[in-house]
């Protein structure tokens, strides 16, 4: 072998050798966890940003040490260009590969907000305007063009938009969050009517909603829900008066003080169930799908009545004649007397 192949033969072992250690060190480098804390760390690409700004900034955080490796990576497998802006958690134990996935992917922090079962319109949209993720849009003036553009048949939003917990990016709008709960609402009532007993007198699916917004607004026991049904259902049959107090709240509106009087059950209004007979125009409340299921499926029996029980349990007594009923309305203010002293 002469002395020029061996310098050959070194070299070429020399190259491969440097070959071989950096691809071992970037190899290690994008498969080794970035440096977070346990809880996660919070990432803001703006738009417009470049990934070498954004390579730059994760070095300067101290989540990435090398900033150039993670750039050269980006541009290998052409995702540099694909960055996508958003606010982002980066986990404990992503590595440089996930974290170019996850920026690429558009795969954003994401906020909750819950629609709590029985809330109004009114507390619906104060609680959106108070979500700090949450861009507020709407005002009470824009219900009934917002409502045109769901395609709802109806000018009052009660009762539209399903009680359930949504996931959104930061900045989502109040008008998007509606959008997904008004979708699914419409989705578990078609369903839910689909699937309907023959006994509920409701006749078509919103007065399922407005029967199912006065079973949760009078219970949130799962074990009365569809007992409760049941009882209005029979007095709608009857041609009895529902004679249900959350209905008659709701038709007082904001300036409800928390006391219901005698005077507000013989105050007429288009709520005011102790006066009118049949329905309420509208929902009164938002109701979730276990109380629209009570609806379209209410219990069977003879009771006509219920009233609180006073036991602190949120349970009711169920009777079936007005003589009955009294009895237990007395028995339950005689334990609202005892409870006071």
């Amino acid at each position: 072998m002469s002395r020029w192949q061996k310098i050959l033969g070194f070299a070429v072992i020399a190259t491969t050798a440097i070959i071989v250690f950096a691809a071992l060190r970037v190899q290690a480098y994008l498969t080794s966890p970035v440096t977070v804390s346990d809880g996660g760390t919070g990432f803001v690409i703006l738009p417009g940003t470049s990934f070498r700004e954004v390579a730059r900034q994760l070095e300067q955080e101290g989540i990435t040490d090398n900033a150039k490796l993670l750039r050269l990576y980006a541009r290998w497998t052409d995702k540099a260009g694909s960055v996508q802006a958003g606010e982002y958690l980066i986990e404990a134990g992503t590595t440089p590969i996930r974290l170019l996935e996850q920026f690429t992917s558009g795969d954003v922090q994401l906020y909750s907000f819950t629609i709590i079962e029985g809330w109004n319109h009114r507390e619906l949209l104060g609680a959106l305007r108070s979500h700090s993720q949450v861009v507020a849009e709407l005002t009470d003036e824009d219900w009934p063009a917002f409502l045109d553009e769901l395609g709802a048949d109806t000018r009052i939003p009660e009762g539209l938009f399903l009680p359930e917990t949504y996931r959104f990016p930061n900045g989502s709008s109040d008008r998007a969050l509606l959008r997904q709960a008004y979708k699914l609402m419409q989705s578990v009532l078609q369903e839910e009517w689909v699937g309907r007993d023959q006994s509920s007198p409701v006749a078509t699916p919103y007065e399922a909603l407005v029967l199912a917004s006065i079973v949760e607004k009078e219970t949130a026991r799962a074990d009365e829900r569809e007992k409760i049904a049941g009882v209005f259902a029979r007095r709608l049959v009857k041609r009895m008066r529902l004679q249900t107090d959350p209905t008659v709240i709701y038709g007082i509106g904001p300036d409800f003080n928390g006391n219901l009087t005698r005077n507000d059950l013989r105050t007429d209004t288009a709520y005011n169930t102790y006066t009118r007979h049949g329905l309420p125009p509208t929902p009164i409340a938002m109701p979730g799908r276990a109380a629209i299921h009570a609806a379209l499926h209410p219990a069977k029996g003879e009771e006509l009545f219920f009233v609180a029980t006073g036991l602190g349990d949120g349970s009711h007594k169920f009777s079936k004649t007005k003589e009955e009923h009294d009895a237990a309305v007395r028995e339950y203010l005689q334990r609202l007397r005892e409870n006071r002293r």
